[in-house]
């Protein structure tokens, strides 16, 4: 592909130096739909990053585009606070009907502000409500969002550093297999809590992410989740799961957990919920936590509900008929298992290890400025990828849960070629 340089002057002398997406991926791009953008010049990419998983379904996906034209030219309500609106009405019948009961899981619904963070704030100012105590515990390599409590529970340092003032009340524990398996399941986390000298404040909650997306894809098992489920209620501390990143299918199930057949206490949902890529999240939380006083926790930009409708476009399409998008993911799941076991079988010598549920796989690299250079080979050849981790050493997939088999395998050939012309 034969790129030629945009006109990026406007964002590098008004925009701030913060911007970084666009670093990695220099070009304007101009319009998007299913898996492929394109840029000013005409130029078409397949999307493997699928706006950090906040379009599972795709760009501009037909049937939710309709729902929000629909809506918003019969002059439907767009901003409502937390006023009861017919879209929100209508999303809470199909959460509840469609995802809630099915599961048979308990779950409140709050929608405390547009954003993830926002999600995992609500999280944890409820958790410390409801137990009366501060710490909360996370895991090494987690990530919870940019704002300040969000921070003090994720693990990466340069993140943690742009806070600019201590961190407290988080205590980080190792996530599954940070020890290479050599250390028993929870040994350091269940000691620290049943000895009375060993400087832990007992915790509120611990917070963890069945997959550690920005932590570089690090895979906790099902059995691993149920230990951790197990020593919250012997402890008594709740158990958030951070599903913003990981829930809305990607994994597979609509819930990652699921897998684990776990019920959190608490659960935090973004990204894809709207299915449209529109700001909009959600604190779940089992009825006997709801012990919020009126207004206790608010914000502007709750009731966005132009996503209320193209979550509810969502749900119906894609999640009405129970198993069958989850069927879909982990069958395109088992194909980029088996394109990433070719790579791998080509280049034994560089890579050091493949791993993934659903539709979100890492490919980490020995010499971990090698993924960087993938990515932006890839680019130049016409595919969307980023990196993760904690020194960004993973090459992280994120495509559309629509993605057909075809576009999968045009972009993993993208890959394997972007793996052989780099050193």
């Amino acid at each position: 592909m034969t790129i030629t340089q945009p006109d990026l002057s406007v964002f590098e002398t008004v925009e701030s130096e913060v911007r970084s997406y666009c670093r990695g991926w220099p070009t304007v791009f101009d319009r998007a739909v299913g898996s492929r953008m394109y840029d000013e010049d005409g130029h078409e990419y397949l999307d493997f990053f699928a706006g950090a998983g906040s379009l599972n379904y795709g760009h501009n996906n037909p049937v939710l585009k309709r729902a929000l034209i629909d809506y918003l030219e019969r002059d439907g309500v767009t901003h409502g606070l937390d006023m009861s609106t017919t879209a929100k009405r209508t999303f809470l019948e199909a959460f509840q009907n469609l995802l809630l009961r099915p599961r048979d899981l308990p779950y409140k619904v709050m929608f405390p502000g547009p954003t993830g963070t926002n999600a995992v704030e609500a999280a944890l100012k409820l958790a410390r409500k409801v137990k009366g105590r501060e710490s909360i515990v996370s895991f090494t390599n987690a990530f919870h969002g940019m704002s300040l409590g969000s921070l003090a529970v994720t693990g990466n340092a340069f993140k943690r550093a742009g806070a600019g003032i201590p961190l407290v009340h988080g205590t980080p524990m190792p996530f599954d297999n940070y020890f290479d398996g050599t250390v028993e399941d929870f040994l350091w986390f269940e000691r620290l809590l049943e000895d009375q000298g060993s400087g832990l404040n007992k915790p509120a909650a611990v917070i963890v992410e069945t997959v550690q997306g920005e932590g570089g894809i690090n895979v906790a098992r099902p059995e691993w989740l149920r230990a951790l489920s197990e020593l919250c209620e012997r402890q008594d501390m709740l158990l958030i799961v951070d599903d913003i990143q990981m829930g809305c299918g990607r994994t597979g199930a609509f819930f990652s957990f699921e897998e684990a057949g776990i019920v959190p206490d608490i659960v935090t949902v973004s990204k894809s919920i709207s299915g449209y890529g529109m700001p909009m999240s959600l604190c779940l939380f089992k009825p006997e936590l709801d012990v919020w006083e009126p207004g206790e926790h608010n914000g502007t930009f709750r009731g966005n509900n132009p996503a209320f409708v193209t979550a509810t476009a969502t749900l119906e399409t894609y999640w009405a008929d129970g198993s069958a998008m989850e069927k879909q993911t982990r069958k395109r799941g088992e194909q980029v298992e088996q394109a990433l076991i070719s790579i791998t079988e080509e280049n034994l010598a560089d890579v050091k290890e493949y791993r993934g549920r659903g539709l979100v796989w890492g490919l980490e690299f020995h010499d971990k400025a090698r993924a960087g250079k993938v990515a932006k080979r890839a680019f130049e050849l016409g595919l969307l990828i980023e990196t993760s981790g904690p020194e960004s050493e993973v090459v992280k997939m994120l495509p559309a849960l629509t993605i057909t088999p075809e576009e999968l395998d045009e972009g993993l050939s993208m890959l394997a070629r972007a793996v052989r012309e780099t050193t």
